[in-house]
């Protein structure tokens, strides 16, 4: 599964900046992977994940600046952020040079952005067991949900392109 970056004592805060760090990763590997792909559809697709993973980037800054007591801002927040390992712990690039095969079609690129979330999710659920800190499980437990409901959402995605064949 990659690289274990959280020990379990992590703040709330940092447990966010965690997660933002891998969402934005992915969200770069996406659109990464779009420029390079030449079937239009499967490059939409990426794009369209890419948006996503936007999505749950500010999600994750929202609930920041309610947990944040220093008053920092976006701008310190991200200078936090590491944004080379994506969800499932890897590095962009490391994913990228090994997965590129398997991103021919749209089902493949479902298929590889499921297999992400279901690590990202259980990530999240181990790590919320784990933590020392009660609202550190919290935070973790609500974005193991919101990549419970983004893994739904590529299955329902998954379903569509079956019924089409």
């Amino acid at each position: 599964m990659g690289r274990v970056i959280l020990t379990g004592d992590e703040s709330p805060v940092k447990v966010i900046t965690f997660a933002y760090g891998m969402e934005q990763g992915l969200g770069e590997f996406y659109a990464s992977a779009a420029d390079m792909i030449e079937d239009k559809d499967v490059a939409g697709l990426l794009r369209k994940l890419a948006r996503i993973e936007e999505n749950h980037k500010q999600k994750l800054l929202d609930l920041y600046m309610t947990l944040n007591t220093t008053g920092t801002g976006r701008e310190t927040f991200e200078t936090e952020i590491m944004g080379d390992i994506m969800e499932g712990g890897f590095t962009t690039n490391e994913f990228l040079e090994k997965n590129r095969p398997a991103m021919e079609t749209t089902a493949d690129i479902l298929s590889l952005a499921m297999m992400l979330e279901t690590q990202a999710l259980d990530l999240y659920l181990r790590y919320s067991q784990r933590a020392q800190n009660e609202e550190s499980g919290s935070v973790l437990f609500r974005i193991a949900e919101d990549e419970k409901a983004h893994l739904a959402a590529l299955g329902e995605m998954m379903e569509v392109i079956h019924d089409g064949e």
